[in-house]
């Protein structure tokens, strides 16, 4: 009644919004430690302590044979790095701010923008991670080649897209089945790291073991990431449009859920929790 509404155009929104983004990605980033570069360095630890579990398990356990010619870390690091992107940038959406929120009583602030906040934030501190990782990698302890850069970084965007668009559906459904959403991302989230694939070669898959793993759509980037990265491996048992159209798929579903319970969320609802 008393709110003055002003006519934005186009460009107008569109820096708004970007705007609104990015002091969302800030947020976000800052919510693991107060401080940001302590959150990005918190998320490298995490990567090198993975990496160097997998590498004393396949060293221990005799089975750096059975992994791809040519460098062994960048073997490990090529499926680390894409699961963990996967996996944060899930858990990234699924926790962001609802329709119910207190953020949303805030004019501009809407579901759309925290969704956007939360997987860009995730993405930012993945690729950071990342690259400096295999900077140091690279220039400290043993130089490397990757035979197609830009396609092996798609695909590191594909698995973050994939991510993106799970965690919008089970984010629609948080607020009706709260505690079951809960379990269900634990689950999903503690099964890829087996179901990933990236303990293992695709190639070398009999069909019975294949079945098992190629209904994710992470199995499949991972797989084809290793195509990219390494001049002697040509995957067959995956492809790069099987994770997209899914990808897709779960955003146009999300969308359209996540629309029909912001029409109807309330309060009330995490006040029987």
């Amino acid at each position: 009644m008393f709110q003055q509404s002003t006519r934005r155009s186009g460009l107008t929104s569109v820096v708004v919004f970007g705007e609104l983004v990015y002091h969302g990605i800030v947020r976000n980033i800052r919510k693991t430690h107060g401080n940001a570069l302590m959150s990005i360095l918190l998320n490298m630890l995490q990567m090198v302590i993975l990496v160097a579990v997998f590498y004393v398990m396949f060293t221990v356990l005799g089975l750096r044979g059975a992994a791809l010619r040519g460098d062994f870390l960048l073997y490990i690091m090529s499926g680390i790095f894409l699961f963990m992107t996967h996996n944060k940038t899930l858990g990234a959406v699924v926790g962001s701010e609802g329709p119910a929120s207190p953020m949303m009583k805030h004019a501009p602030m809407n579901t759309i923008v925290a969704i956007a906040s939360a997987s860009l934030g995730a993405l930012y501190i993945q690729v950071l991670s990342l690259v400096t990782i295999l900077f140091i990698y690279h220039v400290g302890f043993h130089p490397f080649e990757i035979q197609q850069p830009i396609p092996a970084f798609g695909m590191v965007l594909l698995s973050w897209f994939t991510g993106l668009a799970i965690g919008l559906v089970l984010l629609a459904l948080k607020p009706w089945f709260p505690t079951f959403v809960g379990i269900i991302t634990t689950i999903y989230q503690r099964a890829n790291m087996i179901a990933s694939g990236k303990m293992f070669v695709a190639n070398t898959l009999p069909p019975t073991m294949l079945a098992m793993f190629d209904w994710n759509p992470l199995f499949h980037t991972i797989d084809q990431c290793r195509g990219f990265t390494f001049i002697n491996y040509l995957p067959r048992n995956s492809s790069v449009e099987y994770p997209l159209y899914v990808g897709l798929a779960f955003l146009m579903i999300g969308l359209m859920g996540e629309f029909y319970t912001r029409r109807r969320a309330s309060l009330s609802w995490s006040a029987r929790q």
